[in-house]
């Protein structure tokens, strides 16, 4: 049974002054840091949430018969894959789809939708070619849905002003070459910074995920040589760097400990309330991780005819060089007509009116033409 949580604000109730993209919305659109808090604890106990927001379509669809379709897999697009699944319920409301909170991590997605365990899936990074022959339903489609940055977030409250970091000391701290924050290297990218002689503690993830994976595959190419941990959605981190379940977990840890840094979604580091660095780009700019930095990272990269994209150290003087793709992996056929029907509609909700709600949980949308291919892919399923 589900109950509905009605969270009423009023202008006067906001916690923070709307930003300038969040006053260009319009009001009934507009989500506080509080709300996406609050949904996101709501959507974990199974609850239905509203707060007036209408679907992000007036179109109504034919409606489905009652129908479950479970999903698991990546933390990195949980804040979208959430907001999207409340508001599916009013464009479908027989169709429920489940995905827990958290998702799992990205290898539990891709095992799970291989045995055919859930219907769809979520996955920050592709099938490695040696297991594209165990996934049970045959042939099934990526299906791109935002893009966001991967933020290097850390603990340091004596800094009032965003740390900056190039690729290279982005390397040496998560490999455990630089172990004090006031390192000389550190400092060379922040002249004039007073740097805390504070240990550094390296939070990483504890399960199989596509945020370490996108996180490595970025360090892989940005640092060469200098990365020695190789890339993939588990490496073997230093023996004293901590471990969190979800992006989630590994932001709790460094909001928990004082010299910490992680790698943490965009959505979970500002739902948390993490600092986060300027990156150093691969056109030689410090940027800050948002949302304009990493739509700037998809200019120029190509969406490939099986649905991957790849906006890692994007070329683009004015991308965040750390903005990551995301998937849903879906079957393009189903044994269950019903299943059928519903994965398609959902799958489609997600690369079209879906994507007006991306920005309130802090993702970049598809590019509309990729969104259109993606929507011509989704004709195949049945």
């Amino acid at each position: 049974m589900h109950r509905t949580v009605v969270i009423h604000r009023t202008p006067g109730s906001l916690p923070r002054q709307a930003t300038q993209n969040e006053e260009a919305l319009p009001s009934m659109y507009r989500r506080t840091r509080v709300f996406r808090l609050a949904a996101a604890t709501a959507v974990a106990a199974g609850l239905a949430v509203t707060a007036g927001v209408a679907p992000a379509s007036a179109q109504k669809s034919k409606a489905l018969p009652a129908t479950t379709i479970n999903g698991s897999g990546a933390t990195f697009p949980q804040g979208f894959i959430d907001q999207c699944r409340e508001t599916f319920r009013e464009v479908q409301p027989n169709v429920t789809v489940n995905y827990p909170n958290p998702g799992g991590g990205s290898g539990k997605g891709r095992t799970e939708f291989a045995d055919q365990v859930t219907q769809w899936g979520a996955s920050d990074a592709p099938y490695a070619a040696a297991d594209l022959s165990k996934i049970k339903g045959g042939a099934f489609l990526y299906v791109p849905t935002v893009t966001a940055p991967i933020t290097v977030s850390y603990n340091l409250p004596s800094l009032k002003k965003p740390l900056r970091l190039a690729p290279l000391n982005v390397a040496k701290l998560f490999q455990g070459d630089i172990t004090k924050w006031n390192d000389p290297l550190i400092a060379a990218d922040n002249p004039g910074v007073k740097l805390p002689d504070t240990k550094v503690t390296i939070a990483r993830r504890s399960d199989g995920s596509g945020t370490t994976e996108n996180f490595t595959r970025y360090l892989s190419s940005a640092a060469g040589s200098v990365w020695k941990l190789g890339a993939g959605s588990t490496v073997t981190w230093p023996a004293d760097a901590q471990g969190g379940n979800g992006n989630s977990g590994v932001g709790a840890i460094v909001k928990a400990t004082e010299g910490a840094v992680g790698y943490v979604d965009y959505s979970d580091a500002k739902a948390t309330g993490l600092k986060f660095a300027e990156v150093q780009n691969a056109a030689g700019n410090f940027i800050l991780p948002s949302l304009p930095a990493a739509t700037a990272a998809l200019e120029g990269v190509a969406l490939n005819a099986d649905g991957l994209y790849n906006p890692l150290n994007s070329p683009n003087a004015k991308a965040y060089p750390i903005s990551a793709p995301t998937f849903v992996l879906v079957y393009a056929k189903y044994p269950d007509a019903n299943v059928a029907a519903a994965v398609k509609a959902w799958a489609e909700y997600l690369v079209g009116p879906c994507q007006r709600q991306a920005k309130l949980v802090d993702y970049a949308a598809l590019p509309k033409a990729w969104a259109t291919q993606t929507r011509e892919r989704l004709k195949a399923i049945s």
